[in-house]
């Protein structure tokens, strides 16, 4: 009876020793260290999965928004912009003859807060799809009422508001990435070393 009672003493001795080392049940409150895998690894699922919005932001063809004044008419062109990254562009990776979403992407969409003669011809304040088409002589610039597309895939020449030819300029300086810019008097698409000027002018107030 003795031997049980000193026997049942051990064995209750060490279980306390072993619970005081940590070798219970695991508490189920993280530890800091745990946070920061749980936190890892959903960083890490995110860098595969990224948002829309994640996309846009970092494609290698990021969306810009330029707007410029031409007189009193607020100008603005959103695009996306491509890199030449030394490829050959006219006629090969921007194909002569067919229409092209001037830009990457989304299609290029040019908007005139009021009434303006672009190229000489009358157009109504609003939002326009903004086309061309390259050849190695004179461009075709298309204003078209739809804006809001991908690309050039569902182009409709039906719903053409302007059509009209302009001669590109090439110049000895390069621009990497593609570009819009608003000057008084013209619209410019830049890319590589091609510069398309497009007339845009206030309309002249009927009296």
């Amino acid at each position: 009876m003795k031997h049980s009672v000193i026997w049942i003493s051990i064995v209750f001795a060490g279980l306390s020793l072993l619970s005081s080392c940590g070798g219970g049940t695991k508490s189920e409150t993280p530890t800091e260290a745990d946070s920061a895998t749980v936190s890892t690894d959903t960083s890490a699922e995110a860098s595969f999965f990224p948002s829309r919005t994640e996309i846009k932001e970092d494609g290698v063809s990021p969306k810009k928004l330029t707007t410029g004044m031409v007189g009193d008419v607020k100008v603005s062109v959103q695009y996306g912009s491509p890199s030449v990254k030394g490829r050959e562009v006219w006629g090969a990776l921007v194909p002569y003859g067919e229409v092209w979403r001037s830009g990457a992407n989304d299609a290029t969409w040019v908007e005139f807060s009021k009434d303006v003669m672009v190229n000489n011809q009358p157009l109504a304040a609003g939002k326009y799809g903004f086309f061309t088409i390259p050849s190695e002589g004179e461009w075709t610039v298309i204003l078209n009422e739809v804006w809001d597309i991908w690309g050039a895939y569902d182009y409709d020449e039906s719903r053409d508001v302007l059509r009209f030819n302009v001669e590109p300029e090439m110049v000895e300086e390069n621009q990497e990435s593609l570009e819009f810019e608003i000057t008084q008097g013209k619209l410019v698409l830049k890319w590589e070393y091609l510069r398309l000027p497009i007339p845009v002018e206030a309309a002249v107030p009927s009296k």
